[in-house]
Formats: structure tokens, C-alpha cells, sequence
């Protein structure tokens, strides 16, 4: 598979294209869902736990601005630290290349599940002060955590 960080930004391809941007892990453990989501889109891969952030969002913002892409989809899986990072890179992107125009599409795959998710929820998974502040009004969220986080059943002695 193509990593995206090793990609030419104005490798003909891009241009108006729609791009899939997929964490390596769905590829590796979903390859039925990563094969859906690549129909009719320039699919890409990437780890930001084996690769620069920052350099993942210089790229993007790049290949943004040189190459005008249509659409961008984000995939990773969901409860990754690593991962997150990706939807991270991309609003970054967008907002260093100051492009309003692309659309971008948030994906996170759970337990073999595609869920779509917001640019917001990316943005506000920054702000661990909004976060709290959304456990404060929704506890509920904590049991909704139990059943996903390994690290949270440890952490709280389950």
C-alpha cells in the first residue's frame, strides 16, 4: 500500500481527487473494510505511531494546497492514541492551508464497526478541559468507556 508520507504532493492522481487516509491497522486487520472504503478514491495509509505528526501534517497540508483534492476520508481505529493523531493531522492541515473547500469525512472502526465522527470530535479530543467538562454533564460516558478501554478497567480496579 501507498504510505501518504512518501507520496509526490502533486502527483497527478491527487489533483481533484478523492483521497482515503487510512491508519495501517485497518488495513492490516480490516482489509474488506479498508477495500470498500478504496473503491473510486487514491487510498494511502499511515502510522503516526512509526512516523512524524508533524511531518503527516506538513504533507497533508501540501498536498492539500498543491493538489486541490475533492475529498479526503480519515479512517483509524477507535481508542488508538496513535491514531487519533490522524484526524488531528488533517484539521491541521486544513487550517494551515487555510481550505475550506475540501470535504473531509472522520471515520473509526470499533470492534469491526465503521462509525463516522465528526471534524469536532477530533478538535475537542485536544481540549481534555472540554472533555471533562462532557464527563461532568454525561457520566454515562464512563460506562460507555468500561466497555471498550482495557486500560480504563485497569485503571479503575475492574
Amino acid at each position: 500500500m501507498r504510505k501518504i508520507t512518501e507520496t509526490w504532493v502533486k502527483s497527478p492522481p491527487l489533483r481533484g481527487a478523492s483521497i482515503l487516509l487510512a491508519a495501517e491497522c485497518v488495513e492490516k486487520l480490516y482489509p474488506d473494510l479498508f477495500k470498500d472504503l478504496s473503491r473510486g478514491r487514491e487510498a494511502f495509509t499511515c502510522c503516526p505511531e512509526t512516523e512524524n505528526p508533524t511531518m503527516l501534517m506538513g504533507k497533508l497540508a501540501s498536498i492539500i494546497t498543491c493538489s486541490r483534492p475533492r475529498e479526503i476520508v480519515v479512517v483509524s481505529i477507535e481508542g488508538s492514541p496513535h491514531c487519533l493523531l490522524l484526524h488531528m493531522a488533517i484539521n491541521e492541515a486544513l487550517f494551515v492551508a487555510k481550505e475550506r473547500q475540501v470535504q473531509v469525512k472522520h471515520y473509526v472502526v470499533l470492534d469491526g464497526q465503521l462509525t463516522e465522527v465528526s471534524e469536532e470530535a477530533a478538535r475537542v479530543a485536544r481540549y481534555l478541559h472540554l472533555v471533562q467538562k462532557a464527563i461532568e454533564k454525561c457520566p454515562e460516558l464512563l460506562e460507555e468507556l468500561k466497555k471498550h478501554s482495557l486500560e480504563h478497567k485497569w485503571a479503575v480496579g475492574q
